[in-house]
């Protein structure tokens, strides 16, 4: 039986790694390049930068995650298999104190090691905390598709980049490294990693310009009804 000095270095640990995941994005689904959580020294120790190389090791006062494009970490050496015609992605969107909202972005570079992330796969998605405290819960996308027009073959590789911001423009930076491969060879979606927490909601960004190009107001109703069952339907799953 767990003795109760053992639970509560079990707690603190506990406690400890859900405060470092409610500060940053963590890939749930497929996973992702490695836990670029970590933060060392301060901003006055880096003359506030991002990033500082100290002569003994590089000090990052805020994480890795701000770093482009892989929010610091390397290529992986073990890929993961991710569906050729798309497949889900699930993250922890947790930020910092004082932000309500963020913005995700999905990207996708081509290659071992893509040089650039310029297929967007998904763009402008609103993901809404529960308050300006550092949110708690997972949210997922169950299929994004490929960016349109592009064709891939199963057995290539490829980097999925997902990027968040803040309302103030600062950016957090994952990705996963992953194989292309058929459906039945790739790990099942589930409601164990794959899944909405109610905490958190989401909208669909797009523009006006339906309604500055004279559409008549049934037009644009009509988008609203559709940009609000697809949100339906996600909140769902």
């Amino acid at each position: 039986m767990p003795t109760r000095s053992s639970l509560s270095i079990c707690l603190l640990a506990i406690t400890t790694f859900l405060r470092a995941i409610q500060a940053h994005t963590v890939l749930t689904y497929p996973g992702w390049r490695g836990d670029n959580l970590h933060s060392n020294g301060t901003a006055d120790d880096t003359f506030g930068l991002a990033s500082y190389d100290a002569g003994n090791g590089t000090l990052h006062p805020f994480g890795m995650q701000w770093e482009y494009p892989c929010g610091g970490m390397p290529m992986s050496q073990n890929r993961t298999k991710w569906p050729v015609k798309g497949g889900a992605i699930a993250f922890q969107p947790g930020w910092f104190q004082g932000h309500s909202s963020a913005f995700m972005y999905f990207n996708l570079g081509l290659g071992n090691n893509p040089a650039n992330y310029s297929f967007v796969m998904q763009n402008g998605l609103n993901i809404v905390g529960p308050s300006k405290e550092p949110w708690p819960g997972t949210f997922c996308l169950p299929q994004i598709p490929l960016p349109a027009g592009l064709e891939v073959n199963v057995g290539d590789n490829a980097t999925i980049q997902i990027i968040e911001t803040a309302l103030h423009g600062a950016a957090l930076y994952n990705c996963v490294d992953i194989t292309f491969a058929e459906p039945d060879d790739v790990e099942e979606v589930t409601e164990q990693n794959c899944f909405n927490s109610s905490q958190i909601s989401s909208n669909l960004i797009f523009t006006t310009e339906a309604l500055a190009s004279g559409s008549s107001m049934s037009q644009v109703s009509l988008s609203a009804m559709i940009l609000t069952a697809v949100m339906a339907v996600i909140a769902l799953v």
